[in-house]
């Protein structure tokens, strides 16, 4: 009697770095994927002797690995490329995002998603959270998604929510314009998206108050309670810049993380993104109370930010995961960057070579971003999804090979990925996407970036050499 089984897609002969439990690497290993799962992965002639797949995919030469999980994003961001530098978090913000953000329309979202989500999938990125804030009507933010979904990516669209005019907000020179609806409308938008993609979905709808420091407290209150009625978990930015913390201190009170945990919304569903200016108190609590921060090197960096107490964090228990912070402020949907510059900024913040490793930074772009979403990906394992990467290793920048973890952390890049399956479908082959016109959306968003660009003002920001 036969016992070989079968399976859709067999991943054989190559680096198989699972990242799981045990932390396997298998040389040469192999995976097996059904359906959207994973159902087999090992050394190769254990898998091969016991499944036969419809189609094989000769991995040698290759590393097959988890997707990554990108933590934090903004998508709509996109046509601002390589704009506003050398300005720090607020001026930033002030003088070229919100304006930036106020001048995007819907199918300029529309496009800048699909064209973010193209980037993201291309470079092994299966998982997104997409803080969407420009526009967020219910239309917008549900096209969004379906741009999204339509790329083959899975993920998140966290949906900002400012509400209205907070005192922190006016001294912090927000713009009118992004007050665009109440408290109570905002919350009604969200509730209306999330029953049209509710948790489950492929891209899910998440709210998303958008900043702590200045955002309003019943805002907070109630993107938590949507949170919890809807089973899914809450997004804001939090403590990014170095002033955050002193000013929400000095109209309330209390520092931003401290006033979550003293209302009981610092938990399992409290996703924070930056979280670089935390005191011992603020890190203890995340810790203890089990919530996850978005760790984002590159854009931190960028914007001369701050460097994220990862290891303090990670010491008291917090989920970390990574993000790229969108292609603003991060400038690429890159892992293999953001891991790079997630090690070398704690090593060069604390002059210790040491405080972290490749395998960890490694894990936080895979398997804690999957704790991180909560949807079980970030893994190769039997029964996990079926979202990995096949990554080149056959190229002068990856040779000589010793440690296929060292090589990727450290000397990968994007652009050696050559497949990406998400759910079991393979949705990049040889480097492209399978499931988009990439030639004419990139030609669409050069001409929408040109036009938006235009409209806000910002045609000073594209010189071509600048002083």
């Amino acid at each position: 009697m036969d016992s070989v089984r079968q399976c859709d897609l067999l991943f054989t002969g190559g680096h198989v770095v699972t990242v799981d439990d045990g932390r396997n690497v298998y040389e040469p290993g192999a995976v097996a994927v059904a359906g959207d799962r994973i159902v087999a992965v090992g050394p190769a002639a254990e898998i091969e002797a016991g499944w036969r797949g419809a189609r094989v995919v000769d991995c040698r030469g290759r590393a097959v690995l988890p997707g990554f999980v990108d933590g934090h994003s903004h998508l709509f961001q996109a046509l601002a490329r390589g704009l506003g530098e050398g300005q720090a978090i607020w001026p930033w913000l002030c003088e070229f995002m919100w304006p930036y953000s106020i001048a995007v329309d819907a199918e300029d979202a529309r496009v800048a998603a699909t064209l973010g989500a193209v980037e993201a999938l291309r470079s092994g990125i299966t998982t997104v959270v997409d803080n969407h804030y420009a526009p967020t009507d219910a239309e917008t933010v549900l096209s969004v998604a379906g741009a999204i979904e339509a790329t083959g990516l899975r993920g998140v669209v966290a949906r900002g929510m400012i509400g209205h005019k907070t005192a922190v907000a006016a001294a912090r020179g927000l713009p009118d314009e992004l007050f665009r609806y109440s408290v109570a409308e905002e919350l009604d938008i969200t509730r209306d998206c999330m029953r049209s993609r509710p948790r489950g979905s492929a891209v899910e709808i998440w709210p998303a108050p958008l900043n702590l420091s200045y955002g309003d407290q019943e805002l907070m209150r109630g993107a938590a309670g949507l949170a919890h009625e809807f089973g899914v978990r809450w997004h804001t930015h939090c403590s990014e810049g170095a002033k955050d913390p002193a000013s929400y201190l000095d109209a309330y009170g209390i520092r931003p993380v401290s006033w979550l945990a003293a209302e009981g919304l610092l938990d399992e569903r409290a996703t924070l993104a930056h979280a670089v200016w935390l005191d011992d108190a603020e890190t203890k609590a995340v810790g203890e109370r089990g919530a996850a921060v978005a760790h984002n090197p590159a854009s931190n960096a960028y914007l001369a930010s701050g460097v994220m107490p990862l290891r303090r964090l990670r010491d008291a228990g917090a989920v970390v995961a990574l993000g790229t912070d969108g292609p603003s402020a991060g400038h690429r949907q890159d892992m293999f960057e953001v891991m790079k510059q997630a090690l070398f900024a704690q090593r060069l913040d604390t002059l210790d070579p040491a405080v972290a490793r490749c395998e960890e930074a490694l894990e936080l772009a895979t398997r804690e971003g999957g704790r991180y979403v909560g949807n079980g990906a970030g893994v190769l394992a039997p029964g996990a999804p079926a979202d990995l990467a096949v990554v080149a290793l056959d190229r002068p920048h990856l040779r000589p090979l010793h440690r296929a973890v060292a090589a990727l952390v450290y000397s990968a890049r994007g652009g050696d990925v050559e497949m990406t399956v998400v759910g079991g479908r393979v949705v990049v082959e040889e480097g492209r996407c399978t499931l988009v016109d990439e030639e004419a959306l990139l030609e669409e968003a050069q001409e929408r970036a040109e036009r938006l660009v235009h409209r806000a003002g910002f045609g000073p920001l594209t010189t071509p050499w600048q002083h």
